[in-house]
């Protein structure tokens, strides 16, 4: 029988998340540095958001049609940090442009194989998820630290080689990854994935994926510009975005229990109820720091709890052969349609209306999610099937 291998996915939950957290606080920073406008840097910053609708499928159904979703991990996280190292030479707006989009096609691949890897390895305990995916979130604030630690005293400079480690971290890390054996039942699951997305549930469970995402929209762009905008210093922040993060990761270290003592079903109910009150006092509750403190708490719940539960039911829902693009097909519907829509809506309503109806705006993106599981998605719905 094969080992659980605990700690070779653990480590790949680090590198991968630890290079986000090097890329996305910090990497504005360095455009900005080169003398780029703010609309030059969103422009440039939307690359990785829209290669999350694009590429994930592409490279989910590659890698059930050829069956070698590991060489697919291995070529694109090295093609990654080839990429990458195109910044070392390239200034211009239109160089930097085609390595950010090139860059994104490749970095988006791996990560859905890796959760689709990681379930075929857990297969009948996926409630062990959590205590793999904590050490993403480990690496993400880990990273975020230190290289800010780093910028301090060495400048931007050192910002590109930094990441460039994190990078050869991942694609060592990726190189160590076994494939999971496959089980009888697996080998025979033949049902095509399009019979498989006509179900009503399996729609709305999607649907509702993207409505949470996009709630989150507001939040992870213009979260620290509204808390600026109200008076908070720099150092308050930044404490409040360390809450957000150390809440998820203690989410994720008891998932396990958690989904042994209730259904997905409910696990998915309570985040989507969570949503809607979190980002309607934020933005109704700014002013009151141990409100916006509860809601930063809350974000255990609208994110880790949420994201666990749903990659748990896509795992139920997407057997067999088809498993790496229904992962796929989360990542493309969640992270990159619902991150894309929902950041460029909250843009536009925070230009028209103000902050505070951004934040309005995800709570009822999050309200729609809500009706979407509650009207949808069963408890029959979610029995396992592979």
């Amino acid at each position: 029988m094969q080992k659980f291998p605990y700690w070779r996915l653990s480590v790949y939950y680090f590198f991968y998340f630890s290079y986000l957290g090097g890329f996305s606080p910090y990497f504005g920073l360095y455009l900005q540095s080169l003398s780029f406008s703010a609309w030059d840097i969103g422009i440039l910053m939307s690359q990785m958001q829209v290669m999350r609708v694009l590429g994930p499928y592409f490279w989910g159904a590659l890698a059930d049609r050829i069956g070698q979703r590991l060489k697919i991990i291995r070529t694109t996280s090295m093609a990654t940090l080839l990429i990458f190292s195109a910044f070392f030479f390239v200034t211009r707006f239109e160089a930097i442009f085609i390595v950010l989009a090139v860059l994104s096609f490749f970095w988006v691949a791996a990560l859905p194989l890796v959760e689709a890897l990681a379930f075929d390895h857990l297969r009948s305990k996926p409630a062990g998820y959590g205590r793999i995916r904590i050490w993403g979130s480990l690496g993400f604030i880990v990273a975020v630290v230190l290289i800010g630690g780093l910028l301090d005293h060495f400048g931007l400079s050192s910002l590109l080689w930094a990441i460039m480690l994190l990078l050869a971290g991942t694609v060592t890390q990726a190189f160590l990854l076994p494939e999971a054996a496959q089980t009888k039942r697996q080998e025979e699951a033949q049902r095509p994935i399009t019979e498989i997305i006509r179900q009503p549930h399996v729609r709305a469970l999607l649907a509702a994926c993207f409505f949470m995402t996009a709630a989150h929209g507001a939040l992870n762009i213009f979260y620290s510009i509204f808390l600026n905008d109200h008076g908070y210093s720099k150092s308050a922040v930044g404490g409040l975005w360390s809450v957000g993060v150390l809440a998820e990761i203690l989410v994720f270290f008891y998932m396990t229990a958690l989904l042994t003592r209730f259904s997905i079903r409910t696990i998915l109910l309570t985040s989507f109820v969570a949503a809607v009150f979190r980002f309607a006092l934020i933005g109704l509750g700014v002013n009151y720091l141990p409100l916006l403190l509860l809601t930063q708490v809350m974000h255990g719940l609208t994110f880790g709890a949420f994201h666990a539960a749903a990659i748990a039911t896509i795992n139920r829902f997407f057997p067999g052969n088809t498993r790496s693009r229904g992962q796929a097909l989360y990542s493309s519907i969640s992270f990159g349609a619902g991150g894309l829509v929902g950041g460029l809506l909250s843009g536009w309503v925070w230009e028209t209306l103000g902050g505070e109806a951004s934040f309005i705006l995800s709570s009822l993106y999050a309200f729609i999610g809500l009706l979407l599981v509650a009207r949808w998605v069963r408890d029959s719905a979610l029995e396992p099937t592979a």
